[in-house]
Parts: structure tokens; C-alpha cells; sequence
């Protein structure tokens, strides 16, 4: 197929020109090439897509799809008004935060959403659902239902993951902050993990949208309990030192934050209200052929990337060795 991606070289976008690329397909990227180049194989087109004649070089031909990765409701709309006549099918990727309720494990496509934001410009993460909730609409809009394939995304892991979130625990369980392997973990028997390894999700990706798949469909990995993925992560590190769970009030009251950012323990979130943020239906996209490697294989090769990357550098998200080791001691010191 004659394939735009709006993006393709940062990671899931590149990710998807690669497979794309491997694949067979001609693949024309439009970025604004200041950041990472676009996969081998590519045509590449530059252009910032918040300018008013961002997709001019590529509207005058015709594609058999589109595929978009923006958060920005504006260059969603732009898009999707420039290419709705030269373009079969338009693919988005969204995601699982669209979801107004994230407190109901088992969720569906049908569960409601945030409203939309009110604007063309998202400005903070704390609006991202509402921004991907926008350029839903606007998609859905100019290409119809019938053209469109919405992929609401949840997290998603492997190596490359600049976030830092599905990286952390193999790399902590290999370089453990403790001189006796003890690694600070969150006491939460009732909270799921559903990562989706990159590779996974945009092979889905370019496959759904080659066969003209419509529709939206939650694109995540399977659910399972924290501790059954920090088991896994435990696995692949070869970590065989003491676990020293706390719980989330012990947690929130020591300042360590949930799911991402500076101090953060990745993958944890407080319940009830988040009981089933990481636990939502995948039955539509696995009917659609969403097929996911063990969680083994995509921590494994996670932490490769991360040692390769170095295990000491800044991270995005986690807990600094200092972080950890002061929380340890604080823990023996309430459990003394």
C-alpha cells in the first residue's frame, strides 16, 4: 500500500515505518525532522504540522492510508480535513486515557470518555485524554467510520521506552540500590499491569490498517497482577534478593509518586479509582489479530536497551539509587 505516516521517527511512529518498510509497503513520513530521522526505505517529507500549509506537499496524491500518532487535536484536524479525499482509510492512534472511568476492570470500547478538549492545542499532560478524545472526533468526522481505525494504545513497553516506566524494574532488579539486593516494591495484591510491547503493536498497527480494518479497539497486553510482571522482571534480571513491600498509604506518605515522573515507582497506581486502568478488554483487537510475545521476552529485551544505554544515566521516571536507599531505611526503621 501507499502509506503516510504522520510521524515515523520517534518511537512507535518509527517503529511503524520500519515494519511497514520490511514489510513491502511505500512509506512516505512527514515530520519536522528534528529529532530522530526517519527508517531506512522511507521517502520523507519535511514539514511542522501547526503550519497552515503543512500537508500541501502531500495533498495532491493519493494514498491508500494514513496513519497519525499526534496528541494535538489542531494538527489532527488539519490532517484529517486535508487528506478525507485522498486518502482510503485513516488510521489513529489514541489511547486508554480517553477513558473517563479507569476504576472498572474488564472496561470495553463502549465505556465513556472525557469530554473533548476545547481547543486545538494541548498544553499539559494533565488534558492529554481530553486532547485524544478531540482528535477522535475530528478523524471520525472527515473519514467516516467506515475509513476510520481508532487504537487506543495503553502503555507501551520495549526497548526504546525513553519514559522509563517499563524499563525500570528489570533494570532495578539488575542493579539493585541496596548493597544487599533489597529492592523497594508497592504492596498492591489487587492491581493489574496490561503493557504492549512496541513491536507488537505496531506490527497490529500497519496489518489492520493494510486490510482496511474500521472501527475502535483497545490495543494493550494481557492483564496481570503487579506482582505476577515484577515476577517476570525479577526473572530476566536474575534477581534473587529480599522484596521490601510497602503499601500505597506508606508510599504517598514518604512523597513517592505513582506511574511516572521524578520519585515514582512506574506501573503503580493508587486504588480503588485506578483498579481498572490496566485492566481493560482486548477481545475486539485480538478477533482483529492482535497478537503479543510473553512479557518475558519484551523485559528482557528491555533491559538490554537499558544496560546498553547505561544503567547509571538520569531516567524519566523510577526512584534514584539515593531515593530508594532512604526509603529503605526508612521502611526497616517503622518496621523496627
Amino acid at each position: 500500500m501507499r502509506l503516510l505516516i504522520l510521524g515515523g521517527t520517534a518511537w512507535l511512529g518509527g517503529t511503524i515505518a520500519a515494519i511497514a518498510v520490511r514489510l513491502g509497503h511505500a512509506v512516505t513520513c512527514l515530520a519536522r525532522g528534528s529529532g530522530n530521522s526517519p527508517p531506512a526505505g522511507t521517502e520523507f517529507v519535511r514539514a511542522d504540522r501547526d503550519a497552515p500549509e503543512a500537508y500541501a506537499a502531500v495533498a495532491q496524491r493519493d494514498w491508500d492510508a494514513v496513519i497519525d500518532v499526534s496528541r494535538q487535536p489542531g494538527q489532527v484536524r488539519g490532517a484529517a480535513a486535508a487528506m478525507a479525499r485522498r486518502a482510503r482509510h485513516y488510521t489513529f492512534v489514541s489511547s486508554a486515557s480517553v477513558y473517563a472511568d479507569h476504576g472498572t476492570p474488564g472496561a470495553a470500547e463502549d465505556a465513556g470518555l472525557l469530554p473533548p478538549l476545547d481547543g486545538d492545542v494541548m498544553d499539559s499532560m494533565e488534558v492529554y485524554g481530553e486532547a485524544k478524545v478531540a482528535c477522535e472526533q475530528h478523524v471520525l468526522a472527515h473519514s467516516g467510520p467506515k475509513r476510520s481505525l481508532i487504537v487506543r494504545s495503553g502503555l507501551v513497553a520495549g526497548p526504546g521506552d525513553e519514559t522509563g516506566r517499563t524499563g525500570y524494574w528489570p533494570l532495578r532488579f539488575a542493579r539493585p540500590a541496596a548493597e544487599d539486593g533489597r529492592v523497594l516494591v508497592p504492596e498492591a495484591p489487587d492491581l493489574a499491569t496490561q503493557v504492549v510491547d512496541v513491536r507488537d503493536l505496531a506490527a497490529w498497527i500497519v496489518g489492520a490498517t493494510a486490510r482496511g480494518v474500521s472501527g475502535i479497539f483497545n490495543a494493550m497486553g494481557d492483564a496481570l497482577p503487579l506482582a505476577e510482571h515484577l515476577a517476570e522482571a525479577r526473572g530476566v534480571a536474575g534477581h534473587t534478593g529480599p522484596l521490601v513491600a510497602a503499601d500505597q498509604d506508606w508510599l504517598l506518605a514518604h512523597g513517592v509518586q505513582p506511574w511516572m515522573g521524578a520519585r515514582s515507582l512506574p506501573l503503580w497506581l493508587p486504588l480503588p479509582e485506578y483498579a481498572g486502568f490496566s485492566s481493560r478488554s482486548t477481545a475486539a483487537a485480538k478477533a482483529a489479530g492482535l497478537s503479543l510475545r510473553p512479557l518475558r521476552e519484551t523485559l528482557a529485551d528491555t533491559l538490554a536497551w537499558e544496560l546498553e544505554r547505561g544503567a547509571d544515566r538520569t531516567r524519566a521516571a523510577g526512584l534514584s539509587a539515593d531515593e530508594e536507599r532512604d526509603l529503605l531505611r526508612a521502611r526497616a526503621s517503622d518496621a523496627g
